[in-house]
Parts: C-alpha cells; structure tokens; sequence
C-alpha cells in the first residue's frame, strides 16, 4: 500500500468529494467522515455526499449531518468543483447507483480507498487491500504510517465504529492480534466501546425487530440443511414502516442454525431484489455472488438486480447456491 503517494495526493489538492456504496453501512460512513476531519484538520475543502441518506441508527456518527444524500439537479457541481474524488469502501462503480455516471464521466483525479476483493478498474489511483478488516482499518493505518495528522478522539471515534461493525464485534476472520493493538490505540484515545455498540446495536426503532421477526419467521433450510435463507418482500418491509437498512445483520442469524454453513437474505426493493450471503469458515461466497454479478469478502458478500424479478429468479439462484456449495464443500 502506498501511503505516501496518497498522503502527496492530499497534500497537492486543496479540494476533495468523499463518497461511498448505496445503503452504507458504519465502516463507509466511518471511513468517511474519519477522512474528511484528516482533510478538514489540513486545511483542505471537503464534501461528503452519497447515494443514500445515511441509515438513522448510524446519524450518531454524523451529528452535524456532513453527509449528504445526492441530488442531482443541485450536487453535480461538487464533482466539477473538486480537484479529487475518493471512493471508500466498494470495489464495483455501479454501488453508487445514481451517483455512478457522474463519478465514472469526470476528468478529476479519482481514487479508491477499500478492503474488498477483485476490484473493477474504475479510478487512477487504488489504495486497496483485502487483507484489511474494515477500510477504517485502512484509515487507521494510513494516519499512522504516515503522520499525517495526529490521531485524535473525533477520528479514532469513527475509525473504531467502522472496525468494530465490520468484524462482527471482533468475532470475523480479520481479527488478529495486531487488529486488537489498534483498537487498543484508539481506546487509549478515548473511544468508549460500550457507548459505540450500544448505538449501532441497542437503538434501533421497533420496526427494525417486528421486520426482523418477519425474517426469521421466513427461514427456510435447502442442500442438506447446510444453506439456510430468509426473504423479506416490499409488502413486509412497508407493513413495519422499515427501511432497507434496517435489514442489516438479518442474514447472519442464518449461520446460527446447526449445520448451516451458508446464509442468504433475499430483499424486494422497489425496483428489483438483492441478496446478502454469508458462509463459515473458507466458503467463498463472493465467487458465488460473483456469479450474478455481485461480489465482497469470502464469507459476507452481496448483489443486486435491479430489473430482475425476485419470484422469477430465487429459485434458479438457490438451485445454484446447492450446486455451487456441493462443489467446494463436503461433509
């Protein structure tokens, strides 16, 4: 990772657009927002704006609402105006939705700053790495490698909710012991972590767990009682008054039933469906999202159709789970 080139990127531009995937999640806002006070701190002009609003159960990270959601007939301008456009967290240009012509037509100096796998080529400059736990890991490592600002309260706030969430609570692959030094250094700075996981965890509104109540009810187990899969429709999520964030972390309650080794979340949306899959151990179903297009790390990963049927489609999709899990795992 070459941090020092992006450290001399910042350092020659004076004005940057941050911006992530749709339905972010607190490693993409954290990450965010972390990088925009390293800029702000630099005297830098900085925008956040994304595709998505930012999900209420994260506004916590946000309270003095940097981010913005996009709007085309008043926001294109930040792109013109903007001498860098950094994309963090997503590996593919077409998670920016309806930001992605805008970003993929400028001239602007782009780079991407993310942890996924098989990255398309869509910016000049990648500051990429798979074997990072969350893209505020990236952060994290970049402040530190490079001095580039002093790591203080405010951005260790938000590198430790990225990390954080993205490890399931310290519980996923990526968590070593070198992960756990860091977080280490940014309690020392003065995160309180019982404070953060009771924001993003123990705040949600009650549509979020009659929604989740809906998805379990939903459960249903295919190939050998190894996969098991929710599917939540427009009507449920419209029933609850949810959000389609408010979905996020439903497909891991999946892998807690005996034997299954794979998990999928099926979700209408207005305008088609997407699915979340998750595996245990070294099941890579990103190269089973990667099949339809998607893809993410080796056990959590995602796609989304957008003029596809979810009542036309998921059966031939779970047909292909079984016969894709059939190939790389047996009992």
């Amino acid at each position: 990772m070459d941090f020092q080139l992006l450290k001399k990127i910042i350092e020659e531009n004076s004005s940057f657009l941050i911006t992530t995937h749709v339905n972010p999640d607190a490693d993409a806002i954290g990450s965010e927002i972390a990088l925009y006070k390293v800029l702000k701190k630099l005297g830098k002009k900085a925008h956040i704006i994304n595709h998505s609003q930012t999900p209420y159960y994260l506004q916590f990270l946000d309270p003095g609402y940097i981010t913005k959601k996009f709007n085309p007939d008043n926001d294109k301008k930040y792109f013109e105006e903007s001498d860098v456009l950094i994309g963090m967290d997503f590996n593919r240009l077409n998670r920016l939705a309806s930001m992605e012509k805008v970003f993929s037509e400028s001239k602007k100096i782009k780079i991407s700053i993310d942890h996924h796998q098989d990255s398309e080529e869509f910016v000049d400059h990648y500051f990429d790495d798979d074997k990072y736990a969350a893209t505020g890991h990236i952060i994290y490592d970049f402040i530190e490698q490079t001095g580039i600002v002093e790591l203080d309260y405010e951005i260790a706030y938000q590198l430790y909710a990225a990390i954080m969430t993205d490890t399931g609570s310290f519980r996923f692959e990526r968590t070593t012991a070198e992960l756990h030094r860091v977080v280490a250094n940014l309690l020392d700075v003065g995160v309180n972590p019982v404070e953060v996981y009771d924001k993003v965890y123990d705040q949600c509104k009650i549509s979020k767990i009659k929604l989740l109540g809906r998805a379990l009810d939903s459960i249903k187990l295919i190939g050998k009682n190894r996969i098991g899969y929710m599917c939540l429709t427009k009507k449920d999520i419209e029933e609850f008054n949810a959000s389609e964030s408010d979905t996020d972390g439903f497909v891991n309650y999946t892998l807690s039933i005996e034997k299954v080794v794979v998990g999928m979340l099926f979700i209408e949306l207005k305008r088609g469906f997407k699915i979340s899959f998750r595996s245990k151990g070294n099941i890579p179903v990103d190269k089973l999202a990667a099949q339809f297009g998607g893809g993410g790390h080796i056990n959590a990963s995602g796609v989304r159709f957008h003029d596809l049927s979810i009542e036309k489609e998921m059966n031939n999709i779970l047909k292909k789970a079984e016969e894709f899990l059939n190939n790389k795992y047996q009992e």
